[in-house]
């Protein structure tokens, strides 16, 4: 699918459409022309990703917290696909306060305390709130996003915050490393970026364990339920496939003698290059 990088194809067609206009008998080629140049624009349009179906638009009267709104009507508005940081509600603020706002997303029903998940767009702009809180360092990307264009959007800008150190990012404990098992623990109930080498991959019952230590019962280690691998499996990934490979998984962390993060969604797990230096994959 074109996309806004591709100017070639528009200069391609615009220098045919020259052609054909100053050549007589050919003006059923150019009606063609001017067809398929507008269905590329179109398609154009719609490459953009996060673009979904909008939800009504409205102004921010409130922020509730750091990752909800209020707006003029009452509607509060949970933000999808980040997780919040130390600074997230203060970058909220600076970018939503009275500001009119779009909604997008492709389910509004609300959730159990009342509030619509959606993407939020300023005004007439067609880069989201929550890309531009991952650009600032100000948010992590949750994966909860599932579209595979958006969610690669996403997780570019994250990874741009990253390589520049921006925000929560210039912390050189933003990101936890996996033979540390103790200061993951340290944050249990926290969502946490990981990094290591899968030491080990092992079935038991209906989980499927990745093993970052040597010692199960201490070391980190990432879950799969049995439920979660077809998500794998459709992506061509097995669990037994990531042994000795340095991946980056995100998730809450929970458990009591080891640390634990579940994985439930196919983008909270990150293959990473054998030498790439920890933290700036893009």
């Amino acid at each position: 699918m074109p996309t806004l990088r591709e100017p070639s194809r528009f200069a391609t067609f615009a220098l045919q459409l020259e052609h054909n206009a100053t050549s007589p008998g050919h003006v059923t080629r150019l009606f063609h022309l001017i067809v398929a140049f507008l269905l590329l624009a179109s398609r154009t349009a719609l490459a953009t990703p996060c673009q979904f179906e909008s939800q009504g638009e409205g102004r921010v009267a409130a922020i509730v917290d750091a990752r909800s709104v209020r707006l003029d009507d009452g509607r509060e508005i949970r933000l999808a696909g980040i997780e919040t940081t130390a600074t997230t509600k203060q970058a909220l603020a600076s970018l939503l306060a009275s500001r009119d706002v779009t909604l997008r997303g492709n389910d509004d029903t609300p959730d159990r305390y009342g509030r619509q998940g959606a993407l939020v767009f300023i005004g007439e702009s067609d880069t989201s709130v929550q890309a531009m809180l991952l650009a600032q360092g100000d948010a992590l990307v949750s994966a909860e996003i599932t579209d595979k264009d958006c969610a690669a959007a996403l997780m570019a800008s994250e990874a741009a915050a990253r390589r520049q150190k921006k925000g929560s990012w210039a912390d050189p404990s933003a990101i936890k490393n996996a033979e540390s098992p103790d200061d993951i623990l340290a944050g249990i109930g926290r969502f946490m970026v990981v990094e290591g080498k899968v030491l080990s991959v092992r079935q038991a019952g209906a989980m499927t364990y990745l093993n970052f230590g040597r010692n199960w019962t201490r070391g980190f280690a990432v879950t799969i339920s049995k439920r979660t691998l077809p998500a794998f499996e459709n992506a061509g990934i097995t669990p037994k496939s990531l042994e000795s490979k340095r991946i980056r998984v995100r998730g809450w962390v929970e458990g009591s003698t080891g640390p634990r993060i579940d994985v439930r969604l196919l983008g909270q797990v990150e293959l990473l290059g054998a030498n790439e230096p920890t933290g700036v994959r893009p």
